[in-house]
């Protein structure tokens, strides 16, 4: 977790992260949105069809899950908050089944407006083996009408004026009409609470001045008028922060760029990155919907936006692990967030290095002591990963943080210190060391990019005569200014405010 510590952002320890989580039993949260039935019919094929050159599905299992904003509303129940999930659907057969996998998904399907004519929305997908062979869609789409958006809107009131938070889970399929989001720029201008928004027209909340919107790629590049690229999304964006920005009002926009990750961007702060594996399209389904719910309770819980991000990214790399819209049980989170599986010993890292070495991967080294991570490092850390591939991080051992900083450091102890460092997405591996330099490390590791941040130079910098011997290149990163784990120790001792800038530093 990323928390305000004497005015500085500080990553704290695993109890911390635990405790942000557990924040979320206690949130009373609206979702709004387009609600639809998933159906998935799965099988077997084994022949051909006769009438035509298409394989014959033996079906084995149907069934139906919550999809849309049904599916965020879920995933926010999953993850331990209080749920209002205000949608519409339609008085026919999907209508009634979506209400009761609402139900089963534990949601109150109370809060839901049944429109009389209205065809429910619905994507029943056939799968065979496995493999995804047809995706049937039906149901309205068009703005719903006068009486059900009337019903609508006095039912989103009713659930605002007890929320901590507002979630607009915006597909384009009329359930948030103009009249809608009129109707919500007006409620909010009386209830403090942060609001966050997942839409395919991020652009039709500008006015509200929202909290963090949540677009996917596509959407970014319409936005924007860019062309679509399938590699270097994250670097095409970057000059469009300040423009993404102003073209939605959000204090934060989460641009989630499918196997790169997501690109998050706040107004007067570095932008910052966190970063997925690559998964088959398959095992995606959902998975914005997810983001969306762990970002926005994260926001909601006083999480800063890099911990909110790291939170969300955690969680819909849980939910594409399998195949089908599904949700992040917040058990599942605590246990990812255990943050224990990128640490590792020197043999296993070896070993895992040169099958990356093999994949013709890149590999990129830094080390440090990182005792309070605060937000220089992030974003160092983060800038680091963008160089290569695969980030290993070497921690300095407790006995040679006490030779460099003196007796009353470090502050958390390495086993602390490396558990929070692989706590982020941009890390990969992290590994101790315990002699005054990571010489014989980077020896074994043979990075093609040696990091290092600070006020170094090559020519001071004691690791660059091995790190050139070996062939890798040397990158010295500058820290963000004023952030230095010396300076927030002595502010947290002396009790200072924060206002104070210490010069920037490894701490």
């Amino acid at each position: 977790m990323i928390h305000d510590r004497g005015g500085k952002r500080v990553i704290a320890k695993e109890r911390d992260l635990l405790e942000l989580i557990g924040k979320f039993g206690s949130l009373d949260v609206t979702v709004i949105g387009d609600a639809m039935l998933d159906n998935y019919m799965d099988g077997e094929a084994a022949r051909m069809c006769r009438e035509a050159p298409v394989p014959v599905v033996d079906l084995l299992e149907t069934v139906d899950r919550a999809g849309g904003a049904a599916n965020t509303a879920a995933n926010v129940a999953a993850l331990g908050a209080n749920v209002r999930f205000v949608g519409v659907v339609g008085d026919d057969t999907y209508g009634r089944r979506l209400l009761r996998t609402i139900e089963e998904a534990g949601l109150y399907p109370g809060d839901l407006i049944v429109a009389r004519g209205r065809e429910t929305l619905s994507k029943c997908r056939l799968v065979a083996n496995n493999q995804l062979i047809a995706r049937i869609d039906s149901g309205d789409t068009q703005d719903v009408d006068e009486e059900t958006e009337a019903r609508l809107v006095a039912t989103l009131a009713q659930a605002l004026s007890g929320s901590d938070l507002l979630i607009i889970s915006d597909y384009g399929y009329g359930t948030v009409t103009s009249n809608v989001v009129a109707t919500l720029g007006r409620l909010l201008k009386h209830y403090e609470l942060p609001v966050v928004v997942d839409s395919k027209f991020p652009e039709r909340y500008r006015e509200l001045g929202v909290t963090a919107v949540k677009p996917n790629y596509g959407e970014v590049i319409r936005l924007l008028g860019l062309a679509s690229q399938p590699d270097g999304r994250a670097a095409q964006l970057e000059p469009y922060e300040e423009k993404l920005l102003e073209l939605t009002g959000a204090r934060m926009v989460a641009a989630t760029l499918d196997k790169e990750g997501a690109l998050i961007i706040e107004r007067d702060a570095p932008s910052y990155r966190t970063y997925s594996d690559p998964m088959p399209n398959s095992h995606a389904t959902g998975a914005g919907d997810t983001y969306t719910a762990a970002l926005a309770l994260a926001l909601a819980a006083d999480a800063d936006a890099p911990t909110a991000a790291e939170c969300a990214a955690a969680a819909a790399r849980i939910v594409v692990s399998t195949s089908g819209t599904t949700v992040c049980e917040q058990q599942e989170l605590l246990a990812a967030l255990s943050l224990r599986e990128k640490a590792t010993e020197l043999g296993p890292l070896l070993e895992a290095l040169r099958e990356a070495h093999d994949q013709g991967k890149r590999i990129v080294f830094t080390n440090g002591c990182f005792d309070i991570l605060h937000r220089g490092h992030v974003t160092y850390l983060s800038k680091a990963k963008s160089l290569g591939d695969v980030l290993v991080v070497a921690v300095n051992s407790d006995e040679q943080v006490r030779d460099q900083k003196g007796p009353g450091r470090p502050i958390n102890s390495l086993e602390d210190r490396m558990s929070v460092l692989a706590g982020l997405s941009c890390v990969d591996f992290v590994v101790p060391f315990f002699e005054p330099t990571p010489a014989r490390l980077i020896e074994q590791v043979k990075p093609h990019i040696f990091v290092k941040g600070g006020a170094y130079t090559e020519s001071t910098l004691p690791e660059a005569p091995v790190a050139g011997r070996l062939g890798g290149r040397i990158e010295l990163l500058p820290y963000l200014s004023g952030q230095s784990t010396t300076g927030i120790v002595e502010r947290i001792r002396n009790g200072s405010n924060g206002s104070a800038k210490a010069p920037g530093g490894a701490g």
